[in-house]
């Protein structure tokens, strides 16, 4: 009966090591996860998904308003017709780009957060690895500039289309519905430079402006573009977290590389 018993305690108290080994395991897996980068990452797929997604069709629906009410002959919108098929493909390659370029710097937030783990191991770094990381750093800094470029050129047709849509409010409102003024109230898109001046018709004035805002092309349109604004915003944000994260990285690659490095972070 003694020996059976001291067989269920030793069996008892491997289950309890492997337990407990399984949840040290689990606590080093998690302690090893660079949540900044994983943010950043999450963060920017979700900016740059919404940004050239929204961004692709509305400048899609964009071209379809242009040609259908402010500027019928299609050699004068030609060369707008051209540039926002330009920005079609461009959007695609900032698309695959970042998508890999999120999963490098992950990837590289990773790496760099064994190297704090295990400071006191065999751990040891390089000068390529040191360089990988700094050249990151200088990338991410001129990316994060771009994008806010970006972000402030994304909110330039939001504001055309806000314009528009707030002169449909006016000639909706009690005021001036059923008045003659209400034919007076117009919106010229060709002050915007979008359009040549000698764009026919250029100006669309009451009614007919009204019927504009009331078209699917316009409400999907303007809606998409708040939401690619939105995502290139998202997608600064994320830049931003990647700045701080990169630059961590380098600093501590920087600091493993010293022959006298003995103080834990």
């Amino acid at each position: 009966m003694k020996p059976a018993m001291e067989s269920a305690a030793e069996e008892s108290a491997e289950q309890s090591r492997d337990r407990k080994g399984c949840f040290e395991c689990c606590i080093k897996c998690l302690g090893g996860v660079p949540y900044a980068s994983l943010v950043a990452t999450i963060l920017c797929f979700s900016g740059v998904a919404l940004f050239c997604g929204c961004g692709h069709v509305a400048l899609a629906g964009t071209v379809a308003i242009l040609e259908q009410h402010f500027s019928t002959n299609a050699s004068d919108h030609a060369l707008l017709s051209e540039v926002i098929q330009l920005m079609q493909y461009v959007i695609y390659g900032i698309a695959s780009f970042f998508f890999l370029y999120g999963i490098i710097l992950l990837a590289e937030g990773f790496y760099t957060t064994s190297a704090v783990k295990e400071l006191h191991g065999e751990f040891k770094t390089t000068a390529c690895g040191r360089c990988i990381s700094g050249m990151f750093v200088f990338l991410t800094y001129v990316l994060g500039v771009a994008w806010l470029g970006v972000f402030g050129f994304s909110a330039v047709p939001v504001f055309m289309f806000y314009n528009i849509w707030s002169t449909c409010e006016v000639i909706k409102s009690p005021q001036t519905n059923g008045t003659a003024g209400v034919e007076q109230i117009c919106v010229d898109i060709r002050q915007y430079g979008i359009i040549p001046w000698n764009a026919f018709p250029g100006k669309i004035c009451g009614s007919a402006l009204e019927n504009i805002c009331n078209t699917n092309e316009f409400y999907m349109s303007y809606h998409l573009f708040i939401v690619a604004c939105a995502g290139a915003g998202a997608t600064v944000i994320a830049l931003l977290i990647y700045m701080m994260a990169t630059t961590y990285n380098y600093a501590v690659l920087k600091f493993k590389s010293r022959e006298d490095c003995c103080t834990k972070f």
